[in-house]
């Protein structure tokens, strides 16, 4: 007899990921049809036309094809520093790409991000702390299967939050404990709304065990001050909460009132060492959007030796990450260097995408705000806007979202699933799509608005 859902695992059933849900099958099922459509559901920046940077691909080519190495040809198709630094790379993977590498990642990679660390926070990073994973999805998922081991063990996630976590922590059993970040005030976090959440998880008999924080924030596009971080990290240490600090847009800042600072950073500039935190880089986001790649890493600090030792079995299970997207990571955290040959075509390339991406915030920024009916916070970081959205009386943003996508075929996520203060309405879309689809995404949503009933 088949499996019937009725033999599948609760948390399974009730796990749910509104980013590639029913809208976006729905979307598909359009496009099938002959219908254009719009995607602002999902960061996939290469999907809606960000380029790939040449020294990424350049690099990954020799290592997958290292004869390219010995070709007479490659000289003059490659430049010298990247032809050194795949050797690198093939002498550190020992087999090359083909092959396992230790279960935490190559050690050469590691060292490359621990230098990357130590360089951008002026603090120190080992090797021995990095993990290597498949996108910084399976790290934040690693990091929640060793916190959690039961129903009564809360995590808490901002709300709006990326479905990530919410889905995570219901499939391994575990409790969402919300708490509300302060739409009025750019999102930013609020130790009131903090303590709040903390006290309504404890009366019901729930043990609070890490606090989650997305900087720069998804879908908020929210980026947090030295003393907003100073304070979270306050709030984890009288509650003795690990943090699990989500750090893949760090380098989508476009406001110049706005900097990123790292959880790590922060950390040792209060001299805190008592606190455990889990940080998570990517490959996917900024300017690298390599999200098939699937690579990016987690950096532990301030865990007990028999922690970590549970965290590295845990590890294993998987064998390894894979070894392209390693490869792309050791890309991201090693770029060229002033002098290298190089250097001027990547500065370009990196410069050219993020002028764009600073463009199209806002410009969809100032044109949300430009819709009766429709308000957006400054999106001063990530890669999405999140407006509230005024809807007639008796529908639901869900409904919103999927009438929107018959009427103009834009798909957008509703903020049902992302979490929404009680009483207010919300979508996520991206800055991602051109900047002439930027302007048609805002002309078509604007009609639609106008006649909404």
């Amino acid at each position: 007899m088949p499996v019937r859902l009725t033999d599948l695992s609760l948390t399974v059933l009730e796990t749910q990921y509104a980013v590639r849900g029913p809208i976006v099958a729905r979307a598909a099922e359009l496009e099938k049809a002959g219908r254009r459509v719009l995607y602002g559901n999902i960061g996939n920046p290469q999907a809606l036309g960000q380029k790939p940077l040449s020294y990424i691909r350049q690099i990954l080519a020799l290592c997958e094809y290292p004869a390219l190495l010995d070709s007479p040809a490659t000289s003059a198709s490659f430049p010298s520093d990247v032809a050194e630094k795949a050797r690198r790379v093939l002498e550190a993977t020992k087999y090359g790409l083909g092959a396992y590498s230790e279960s935490k990642g190559v050690l050469m990679i590691r060292e490359a991000v621990a230098s990357f660390i130590a360089e951008r926070d002026g603090i120190e990073a080992r090797p021995e702390s990095i993990f290597l994973g498949d996108g910084a999805s399976k790290s934040v998922q690693l990091a929640l299967r060793v916190l959690i081991s039961s129903r009564a063990d809360g995590i808490m996630v901002p709300i709006p939050q990326y479905p990530l976590y919410s889905a995570t922590i219901t499939l391994y059993g575990g409790t969402q404990i919300p708490y509300y970040l302060d739409e009025d005030r750019d999102w930013c976090v609020s130790r009131e709304l903090l303590e709040r959440a903390f006290m309504d998880a404890v009366r019901k008999g729930i043990k609070p065990r890490a606090i989650c924080v997305l900087n720069p924030g998804n879908p908020t596009g929210a980026v947090l001050d030295h003393d907003n971080i100073a304070m979270i990290i306050d709030f984890a240490r009288s509650h003795d909460l690990s943090i699990l600090t989500d750090e893949v847009y760090q380098e989508d800042v476009y406001l110049t009132d706005f900097s990123f600072y790292s959880f790590a950073k922060v950390m040792a500039d209060l001299g805190v060492s008592d606190v455990s935190l889990f940080s998570f880089h990517s490959i996917s986001k900024g300017f690298i959007g390599e999200c098939g790649h699937r690579g990016g890493y987690m950096e532990i600090r301030n865990l007990p030796d028999e922690v970590v030792e549970q965290i590295e079995k845990l590890q294993s299970v998987s064998l390894c990450s894979n070894l392209p997207g390693q490869v792309v990571t050791y890309c991201m955290v090693n770029p060229p260097r002033e002098g290298e040959p190089s250097y001027p075509l990547y500065v370009a390339e990196r410069d050219h995408i993020m002028d764009e991406l600073r463009a199209r915030a806002k410009i969809l920024a100032e044109g949300l705000n430009g819709i009766p009916g429709i308000h957006c916070t400054r999106i001063a970081g990530a890669m999405y806007a999140f407006p509230r959205i005024t809807v007639p009386s008796g529908k639901t943003d869900d409904q919103y979202c999927f009438d929107l996508l018959e009427a103009t075929g834009l798909c957008v996520v509703p903020g049902s699933g992302f979490g929404q203060l009680p009483g207010t309405h919300h979508f996520r879309t991206t800055i991602l799509p051109e900047t002439a689809q930027i302007h048609e995404f805002v002309e078509k949503l604007a009609a639609f608005q106008a006649s909404y009933k």
